[in-house]
């Protein structure tokens, strides 16, 4: 399909707002946005000082010092490192600089990550629906920004972004990788093993390459993965034995199941019984076992629609909903679902009910994800308002796990995703596109709309403190 750079706005399109028509007032709305967004961080209360890249750079200089790293405990709080021993060796090179230096890294290294991730969420819908490139991913940064799972990530210091990007990396390898660039498309899976060793809750999207047959796939995320624990164990064997016969076991590291933060399946049921009981762990493992079997179905369901990047979505909700302990922060794997919802809207007929009701699910859903609304009832009472209102971000990835949408096998390949854009031949990835709609300049005889325009093609597609503790 060919990408509008100039002249007027197709003759389909429909716009949410209108873009400033000159560059000049595109750059000056640019930067109100970003220096909206900027003020808002700056004086958001909720800002976590730092916690987790402090506990980073003092597990290491205490491990460089000759000390135990899982000894290690921030000065005046019970948390220590709590990530596996190759975490540990990519993090040694904070101990060759100074606080504010590792800091500034940290976030340079966040900011890189988050360019990925728009990126790979967005790049398709954009250059499907939008002239204006560089003003649509300004506007998407902007919102990612005010995501409450991204401000935590970065106010504690957190890996969460460098984790996705490194899975949605492999994403990408899986689509387009194979069509455009067959050399790259067979290092597929290297991102989701080096995540995986990292962290083990990405270790989850190993299973979804072996659960869609993805054999190569999986087969380089498991020797990557493999690789790097293996090289950890040869550089730290203390360590290593430390980690996978104690550490990794002991939750009493990682703070109270029952806080709010935790906004897994078992951090829910913590929640309804403390504190007068202990969650049934046979409760909980039911639970996993059936959210695990409803995330398979549906994510061989979203590999046979050629619907990558739903795959992706739904397995990062899968992941937030049976990690033991899935923090805010965490909640950064619920982004590729909210791509979905919004580029599946986009892409419905306009004016139609399933448009809107798409766009206005998407809306609410970003709109909950920035609203830090569960610590309304960081202290609740358990009555049922506070119960609902304390699990809201479990919902919201209980409801995306069943009810995300996911093109029909064949629907989208004759669409623009086949035509055109970096998912060409490899089915649609859907994405993140309710900022990129509004970068079209329209012509005076466009119709203006709440949401979106449309392509040009004729043919249409069918307890824990506020800190998170070391890093979890």
């Amino acid at each position: 399909m060919p990408r509008h750079r100039s002249g007027p706005a197709p003759s389909a399109a429909r716009h949410s707002v209108r873009v400033p028509a000159t560059t000049r007032g595109r750059v000056l709305a640019g930067l109100g946005m970003a220096a909206a967004v900027v003020f808002f961080l700056t004086t958001v209360p909720f800002h976590r000082n730092w916690f987790d890249l402090h506990v980073y750079y003092g597990a290491v200089e205490h491990w460089t010092g000759g000390d135990p790293i899982y000894d290690y405990l921030r000065p005046g709080t019970h948390y220590g490192f709590t990530y596996p021993p190759f975490a540990a060796l990519c993090m040694l090179p904070m101990t060759l600089v100074d606080w504010h230096s590792a800091l500034a890294v940290s976030q340079l290294m966040n900011v890189a990550a988050a360019a990925v991730i728009l990126h790979v969420c967005l790049d398709s819908v954009i250059r499907r629906e939008s002239r204006h490139r560089w003003f649509a991913y300004t506007a998407a940064a902007c919102m990612l920004a005010l995501l409450e799972p991204v401000r935590d990530t970065v106010s504690f210091g957190q890996v969460n972004l460098l984790l996705l990007a490194l899975v949605l990396a492999d994403c990408r390898l899986l689509t387009a990788g194979r069509a455009r660039f067959p050399s790259l498309g067979r290092l597929a899976g290297l991102g989701i093993g080096l995540a995986a060793a990292i962290k083990l809750t990405p270790a989850i999207f190993i299973c979804y390459l072996l659960i869609t047959r993805r054999w190569r796939a999986a087969g380089v995320a498991i020797g990557t993965a493999s690789g790097a624990t293996l090289l950890a164990a040869w550089a730290a064997p203390t360590a290593s034995r430390t980690f996978w016969t104690e550490a990794m076991w002991n939750t009493d590291r990682v703070g109270s199941l029952a806080y709010v933060s935790n906004q897994s399946w078992q951090g829910m049921l913590a929640r309804l019984t403390e504190p007068f009981a202990e969650p049934s762990r046979a409760v909980w493992a039911v639970g996993v076992v059936l959210l695990l079997w409803l995330w398979a179905r549906r994510a061989r369901q979203a590999v046979a629609a050629g619907d990558e990047l739903a795959g992706f979505a739904l397995t990062g909700a899968a992941a937030c909903l049976v990690s033991p302990v899935t923090w805010v922060h965490h909640l950064v794997w619920l982004i590729p679902a909210l791509a979905v919802l919004a580029d599946k809207g986009l892409r419905a007929d306009p004016g139609g009910r399933r448009r809107r009701r798409l766009l206005t699910w998407a809306l609410v859903s970003y709109a909950v994800l920035c609203s830090s609304m569960v610590w309304l009832w960081r202290w609740n009472d358990g009555g049922a308002p506070g119960f609902l209102g304390a699990n809201a971000y479990v919902w919201m990835a209980l409801f995306l796990l069943l009810l995300l949408p996911l093109g029909e096998p064949g629907a989208d390949r004759g669409g623009p995703y086949a035509q055109s854009g970096p998912y060409a031949q490899s089915g649609p990835s859907a994405t993140m596109g309710l900022c990129a709609h509004a970068t079209a300049s329209p012509s005076p005889s466009v119709p203006v709309s709440w949401l979106s325009e449309q392509p040009a093609s004729p043919t249409r597609p069918g307890s824990k403190p506020a800190p998170s503790g070391s890093a979890g």
